[in-house]
């Protein structure tokens, strides 16, 4: 009873709480009825087991075995369809994280790109674009396999196409060495794979209608902010950044810091969750004062390095909320 508690508490606390999300009132239906099917067993039945009233009446003259029978087959079924209704959240869950990781990769890759062209840190560059490039490929992939309990519905099968080609296009231009133009070109397509992946992001919440997949994509939209942050203040220093840059990054860092103080102060957490909040919020004292810095030589190597590691945090509690949901779910 705790796990649909704990699922009640993160949905309450997300946006959107206003409707109760048809998962959680699936969860209660299964609860109660699972404990009038309990209590019809131990033949403590009365005014709450309304429901198998109309049955009991109609087989009135059956053996207890009949019943018996009945009520194992009703619990069977609704095992099957909680069963059914969790794979299905939790496959959801996963292909939340994974699509909105494309956001952050996108940007991730404009990064690396741009700091080789600047000459900052190029070993550490090349690594991250090689990184990031491949797990734009793997998760593609993944993706493009559809569901474990089935495949996409048709609009988000498009976006993920759309998604892929988009991915084609920036790779053409990463093959060429960083120069003024080609940095201002993958600039302009990682946005392109930004705004595709997260309307697709997106579409798969909708699908959940699950308040705490909406969670997962908020949690995993902070990935993103890192690394657009960190693109768009090597853009400034390249001078190659638009009219609307810095506006840009004010604005992110305000949801940035908004998003990370509204999840400190979510109850329904675990230990790991709490260590990796903390060591977020020391990351991002470091990342915030680095980007208020002149984008010098000192002040680009600060921010190539603690870009990073704010990723890698975001990156592992996007993880945990995640795993938190399977074990909910599970």
């Amino acid at each position: 009873m705790g796990a649909f508690l704990a699922l009640w508490r993160i949905c309450a606390l997300v946006p959107g709480r206003a409707h109760l999300p048809g998962l959680f009132n699936r969860l209660l239906m299964f609860v109660t009825v699972g404990c009038m099917l309990q209590r019809n067993t131990r033949g403590n039945f009365n005014q709450s087991g309304l429901l198998l009233m109309h049955v009991n009446s109609r087989y009135r003259g059956h053996t207890e075995n009949r019943r018996a029978v009945v009520r194992g087959v009703a619990g069977v079924m609704l095992m099957s369809l909680f069963h059914s209704s969790a794979q299905a959240q939790m496959a959801l869950a996963s292909a939340i994280n994974r699509t909105a990781r494309f956001r952050a990769l996108s940007q991730r890759i404009a990064k690396a790109y741009c700091q080789l062209y600047l000459n900052v840190q190029p070993a550490l560059a090349r690594d991250v674009l090689l990184s990031a490039r491949h797990l734009v490929a793997t998760g593609g992939e993944e993706l493009a396999r559809g569901l474990n309990t089935g495949p996409w519905p048709p609009d988000v099968a498009a976006l993920l196409g759309g998604i892929q080609k988009h991915v084609d296009v920036l790779n053409s231009v990463l093959t060429m060495p960083p120069t003024r133009e080609s940095v201002r070109a993958v600039a302009l397509q990682v946005d392109k794979i930004l705004i595709t992946a997260n309307t697709t992001t997106e579409a798969i919440e909708k699908l959940s209608k699950a308040g705490p997949a909406r969670l997962i994509n908020t949690v995993g939209r902070q990935r993103m902010l890192s690394q657009r942050l960190a693109k768009n203040y090597f853009l400034v220093a390249a001078k190659l950044e638009e009219t609307s840059t810095r506006q840009q990054m004010n604005a992110d860092v305000v949801e940035f810091q908004s998003t990370l103080s509204s999840l400190v102060k979510l109850p329904i957490t675990t230990t790991n969750i709490r260590n990796e909040l903390t060591l977020g919020e020391q990351q991002w004292i470091f990342f915030e004062a680095a980007l208020r810095n002149k984008p010098d030589e000192s002040g680009l190597k600060n921010i190539a390095t603690a870009s990073e590691r704010l990723l890698e945090v975001m990156d592992r509690l996007t993880g945990l909320y995640e795993g938190a949901l399977r074990d909910v779910l599970g």
